[in-house]
């Protein structure tokens, strides 16, 4: 009778993915360690902030584990497609909570210990983003490898796609009764959730079930979302501050500040969104020698 054999595989650790990983894992714990520790974390942005630190730090240490015992073969999942995706949301993540913890907590002047504190867990915290910065650049594929779609630039733009939807999510505010900007909630949602089911289909390993050439369909849906968030990026500033000016004074859930960032992040996935038909169509159309 043959037993099964635990195997380890130190270059989960010793590989430079792995050694991003590591940076990645110790900067998280350090961040939120140093806030908790202050005690001065409530509202929504310091509990969004320490999610996010506890978040990144609880899945990389899984990943890290899965991959030293080798146990991701296993999963009913694409192992690298997940990676990639977390890595990518990861980073984005930790950007965020980068910004918004100094801008909601940290005072000027910084003379207390606890100012202190606050501001090294920023510093640890930009760190880590850069880890997690680096593990995507490590792991993003190789011109014309597609053996990992989240991994390539388009697949990668998915992630981005999908975050800046959420953020935007979280700032929609009175928007009811107005055609226009009920319009541009729909594009944000009828986008976030066909791109989101990309990405879960893609690591559940389900995009061969799909009945049509994926690649094309990439393409045409890439085309759609570009033309419904170009009417987005004019319908909303031109619906949210119409015959309305700025009030004074103007804190950080004031109504002209949660429809400025909705205006920026929506222009940001214009943007994304032309990149990723640009790619998408050099990828399916344009064949290298």
């Amino acid at each position: 009778r043959t037993m099964a054999v635990a195997t380890v595989n130190l270059r989960a650790l010793t590989s430079w993915v792995g050694i991003a990983r590591l940076f990645a894992l110790v900067l998280s714990c350090l961040s939120f360690s140093l806030v908790a520790s202050t005690g001065h974390f409530g509202g929504p942005y310091g509990t969004w902030c320490m999610f996010t630190w506890c978040f990144c730090f609880a899945v990389t240490l899984l990943v890290l584990l899965l991959e030293l015992l080798e146990l991701c073969p296993l999963l009913p999942l694409s192992w690298d497609d997940f990676t990639s995706a977390f890595s990518m949301l990861a980073a984005l993540m930790v950007f965020t909570s980068s910004v918004v913890f100094p801008a909601t907590f940290i005072s000027s002047p910084c003379s207390s210990n606890q100012c202190a504190r606050q501001a090294v867990a920023t510093t640890t915290s930009c760190l880590c983003f850069l880890a997690y910065a680096t593990e995507v650049a490590l792991t993003r594929a190789k011109p014309g490898d597609i053996s990992s779609f989240l991994s390539t630039v388009p697949g990668l733009l998915k992630v981005f796609e999908a975050y800046v939807a959420c953020l935007i999510f979280s700032l929609l505010d009175g928007y009811h009764g107005q055609p226009g900007l009920m319009w541009c909630v729909a594009v944000y949602s009828i986008c976030f959730i066909f791109t989101l089911l990309i990405i879960i289909f893609t690591i559940g390993r389900c995009l061969t079930y799909i009945p049509c050439p994926l690649e094309k369909m990439l393409v045409g849906y890439n085309f759609l979302a570009l033309l419904m968030y170009l009417t987005a990026t004019v319908l909303w500033p031109l619906y949210s501050f119409r015959g309305r000016s700025r009030p004074d004074p103007c804190g950080t859930d004031c109504w002209w500040n949660k429809n400025l960032g909705v205006t920026f992040l929506t222009i940001f996935n214009l943007i994304a969104y032309l990149v990723d038909l640009v790619y998408s169509t050099r990828m399916v159309f344009v064949r290298a020698p």
